[in-house]
């Protein structure tokens, strides 16, 4: 199914899934097993023009939005979400100055993140920081001409690798998340470090640090948006990204679900292939299905996000909430259908099982998705007239 694309959008696509099926296949185990950056990817998905999808073409981008994006995302993330996510991250580090920063810090920085020649990344959960916004505790200080900060990030995707930082701090402690504002900060600013590299269950190809402020002092105009727009500034950047972690969802789900059918196909058990016995055959036709509506959902979204809607914070946790549940259901059932095979190494279904559950945690928990939805839910009907009781 064409799902109606341009031929630019094609061109997109086809590129995204080469890299991955002749750059990222081939080395997903090995990144995975030590733990690797996949720097050399990085290097040509920079070389294909991939990172400037959504940034308008005055900074050096492709000029489309987030469904452009999420083509190339799900394409990659069909071989291998750690890689895909280092790749996703740098969008997400890039929105809020996209979205709110200055003419003069989007012309510093956009078009260097657009090329691919700098990665980004996204600054804001802390170790009493997740859902819970108002938790944050790293402080900005305004001293002069510069904003001093301190504190700690916990769990940054390209930690350490990225070299451009939008983070968010507190610079007016007495009003709480309205009291929060984002900065850019560059790797190599005095007082920034970077703590060790986490071991994680899954998504091991990509890079996750602590981000550690001692006293570091960054120029006042790195001030994205204003003072106080960092609770907001954060939530409309979750709401232009999370259809991207859809689309990484709908993509695992996709390279769960081809091998799952091409082993069922080759599996042999009683003198048949696997793939004619029914329980197999309902198995893979869920998994099909699921996975489907997971892209269709996502596709839709993000069309409609890119129209520039009023308000789509319901439907962006949708395309975040649905497809991450898709995706780990489709790779848990797709070990099983490789039986004692699936949970051995030698198949890439255990890898992409694990890989599968940071999908449901990353950038608000599958559970927030739901809250949201719920509360956009109470408003919407709160405004209706007409009743649907009687």
């Amino acid at each position: 199914m064409d799902y109606f694309l341009t031929e630019e959008q094609q061109m997109i696509k086809e590129i995204a899934a080469q890299i991955a099926r002749e750059r990222i296949r081939p080395v997903r185990a090995a990144l995975d097993e030590n733990e690797e950056f996949p720097w050399e990817i990085m290097k040509v998905l920079a070389q294909s023009d991939l990172f400037g999808l959504y940034i308008p073409e005055k900074y050096g981008g492709f000029g489309g939005g987030i469904f452009e994006n999420c083509l190339a995302v799900e394409e990659l993330g069909r071989a291998c979400i750690g890689i895909a996510t280092t790749f996703a991250a740098s969008g997400l580090g890039a929105y809020p100055i996209l979205l709110y920063g200055s003419e003069e810090l989007k012309m510093k920085y956009l078009p260097q993140i657009a090329s691919g020649k700098k990665l980004a990344a996204f600054g804001l959960t802390e170790s009493g920081a997740g859902s819970d916004v108002s938790g944050i505790r790293t402080t900005a200080v305004k001293d002069g001409d510069y904003y001093v900060l301190n504190g700690t990030k916990q769990w940054i995707t390209n930690g350490g690798e990225a070299e451009i930082y939008s983070v968010l701090a507190i610079t007016d402690p007495k009003r709480g998340a309205r009291g929060a504002s984002f900065f850019v900060v560059e790797k190599g600013d005095p007082g920034f470090s970077f703590g060790k590299k986490e071991k994680k269950l899954g998504i091991r190809a990509s890079a996750t640090r602590e981000l550690v402020f001692t006293d570091c002092r960054i120029p006042k105009d790195r001030l994205i948006g204003r003072e106080g727009m960092g609770f907001i500034i954060a939530m409309k950047t979750f709401d232009k990204s999370r259809p991207g972690i859809g689309a990484l969802g709908v993509g695992l789900a996709q390279g769960a679900l081809d091998i799952a059918v091409e082993y069922a196909r080759q599996r042999k058990q009683f003198g048949k292939p696997i793939i004619s016995f029914q329980a197999i055959q309902h198995k893979l036709a869920d998994m099909a299905t699921l996975t489907e509506a997971a892209r269709s959902l996502v596709y839709s979204i993000a069309r409609y996000l890119d129209t520039e809607p009023k308000d789509f914070s319901k439907l962006s946790a949708m395309a975040k909430l649905f497809p991450a549940d898709v995706a780990m259901k489709v790779t848990t059932e797709a070990v099983q259908v490789l039986g004692g095979y699936g949970y051995m190494k030698d198949y890439p279904v255990e890898k992409m099982m694990r890989d599968a559950k940071i999908l449901q945690i990353y950038e608000g928990t599958n559970e927030i998705q739901r809250n949201i939805i719920a509360q956009e839910l109470n408003k919407e009907y709160g405004r209706m007239k007409e009743s649907f009781l009687g």
